[in-house]
């Protein structure tokens, strides 16, 4: 995808609602430090754009970004590891929920699993959560420059039999060091968005 155009929409938070917009929307979840503003600031193609941090749980709104006016990113706030109160934990938690909640968006949902580890119970958790909202999902494998080519499809293998998901879920390896995945995740948002 030729990217034309990002503009910052805003962030929004648990209890606030949320942008009403009748846009297309990729929603991506996942664990804290996993990598999800690495890989929207790969996929965009520009630095920047999603803040990255060393410090898991930086991202503690919702973040909309519309790309070429076509379509709207969502970066949601991460889960776990996170060094925050248990009353903030709860709020995100929230946040999360009441996107996930809200029928009246159309939106593809993206999970990112760390490549390099099994799936954690909270990754056990909302692959099944996402994927019980009946919106498309996919599963992408990060940091997969991390892991030697010659086991990343054994690797990817093993992390899809610790989850339940439907078996017409995309899965991709991604790496935002190499750009490794980039087409395919592009391609699979094409399609599940119709841009």
């Amino acid at each position: 995808m030729k990217i034309q155009s990002v503009e910052f929409m805003g962030s929004f938070g648990y209890p606030g609602g949320l942008p009403e917009d009748q846009r297309p929307e990729v929603a991506l979840f996942g664990r804290s430090n996993v990598g999800k503003s690495s890989l929207i600031n790969t996929l965009i193609g520009r630095a920047g754009v999603a803040r990255v941090s060393k410090t898991p749980g930086k991202t503690r709104a919702a973040n909309f970004f519309t790309v070429n006016q076509r379509f709207v990113v969502v970066d949601m706030p991460g889960y776990g590891y996170a060094k925050v109160s248990k009353s903030e934990i709860e709020r995100l938690r929230r946040l999360r929920e009441q996107y996930l909640d809200a029928t009246d968006r159309r939106s593809a949902l993206v999970q990112l699993i760390d490549a390099r580890h099994l799936p954690t119970e909270l990754d056990v958790e909302y692959a099944t959560r996402l994927a019980d909202s009946g919106r498309p999902l996919c599963l992408v494998f990060t940091k997969a420059d991390k892991v030697a080519k010659s086991s990343l499809r054994e690797t990817v293998g093993r992390a899809l039999a610790r989850v339940d998901v439907p078996s017409d879920t995309g899965v991709v390896a991604f790496s935002s060091v190499t750009g490794q995945g980039k087409a395919e995740l592009w391609a699979w948002i094409e399609t599940q968005l119709g841009v």
